[in-house]
């Protein structure tokens, strides 16, 4: 499952909801009875927390997956008063809303990945990893991803898509948005995850093979970033308002892509090549979320894990009238 599915908490009735509605996930995913029982207890706690503490907010869910392991990734966003003092707020019996203050100490020790981005005053983003299985202990990563996959409101399925192919010497990345949204748009944003997963080639060949696979559907805009560890270079392909760019330290490049439609017209297929850095971060998203954001004006952000990352531009920057696709590839070092 690609998509996140998105909760909306502003009162304590929809905390029993999110509860159900992850456990379902579990359960289709294969937990047993021992796992379902943390997501739950994790889930409760994230929106109790989105209640209590950040005036109502969005907890969304998405199947996440390394090697042969399946799990939950859990995101809470709000807009609330925010952490003054992270660390403080994460020991057991801190509280400033005359509760136990037990909750965030709980949701660490049950989840597999913990992390916390907060401002005072801007809001908080968590996010948790859960596992059907014991906690996997999988070897160093080069590369670790996070994404937010949302349909336009009111819509039951995604235009937008996106999808990876990563390696130890090498990764693609593609984020595809169908034109308009919609079940059709859905059909076309398939259609290229499909070529992309099916061709493990340069990105302008996918590109090229997409635009002949896509003619029988109403086509798409889309992207593909190729990122080789050993040669510290991105090679990239895109048509369409697709925004992508490439962080580091020091740098930021505004990756370059030609007009067109995939499937219907396209004057120029190019790719083009950037420096890749040992703790690079790549940003890519649809039109759903505004071009406005800046990294810089949210301290430590980028030394997060991609899904806060991706989770608070949606969170800020999200249009809310159309499907958004945010994915977030970070580099872990050489």
């Amino acid at each position: 499952m690609r998509e996140s599915v998105a909760i909306t908490i502003t009162e304590s009735s929809q905390t029993g909801e999110a509860r159900r509605v992850a456990i379902a996930l579990a359960t289709r995913l294969g937990f047993q009875e021992t796992e379902r029982g943390k997501v739950g207890i994790v889930v409760t706690e994230v929106a109790s927390n989105l209640i209590q503490h950040g005036q109502g907010g969005v907890l969304l869910l998405r199947a996440i997956e390394h090697n042969s392991a399946i799990g939950i990734e859990v995101l809470s966003l709000d807009k609330g008063r925010g952490m003054v003092d992270v660390d403080e707020c994460l020991q057991d019996g801190f509280s400033t809303a005359g509760t136990l203050g037990n909750g965030l100490g709980a949701i660490r020790r049950l989840s597999g990945l913990f992390e916390i981005y907060s401002i005072p005053n801007k809001g908080t983003a968590l996010v948790a990893h859960l596992w059907s299985d014991s906690t996997p202990h999988p070897p160093k990563k080069t590369l670790e991803i996070g994404a937010v996959c949302l349909p336009k409101r009111g819509e039951e399925v995604s235009g937008d898509a996106w999808a990876c192919q990563v390696d130890r010497c090498r990764s693609l990345l593609l984020v595809v948005d169908g034109l308009g949204h919609g079940p059709a748009a859905a059909t076309a944003a398939s259609s290229a995850v499909r070529i992309f997963q099916e061709h493990h080639r340069s990105p302008a060949a996918i590109v090229e093979a997409a635009h002949a696979a896509l003619r029988s559907t109403r086509g798409a805009v889309l992207a593909i970033a190729e990122i080789d560890f050993e040669q510290e270079s991105v090679r990239f392909a895109g048509i369409g308002n697709i925004t992508t760019s490439i962080f580091s330290f020091t740098e930021h490049h505004h990756l370059l892509s030609h007009n067109g439609i995939v499937g219907h017209e396209i004057r120029k297929i190019q790719e083009f090549s950037y420096p890749w850095y040992a703790n690079g971060l790549l940003i890519m998203h649809s039109d759903g979320l505004d071009t406005k954001w800046q990294l810089d004006r949210y301290p430590g952000l980028s030394q997060k894990h991609p899904s806060l990352i991706a989770g608070v531009l949606y969170r800020d920057f999200n249009r809310d009238r159309d499907d958004v696709t945010v994915l977030v590839a970070k580099g872990m070092g050489s």
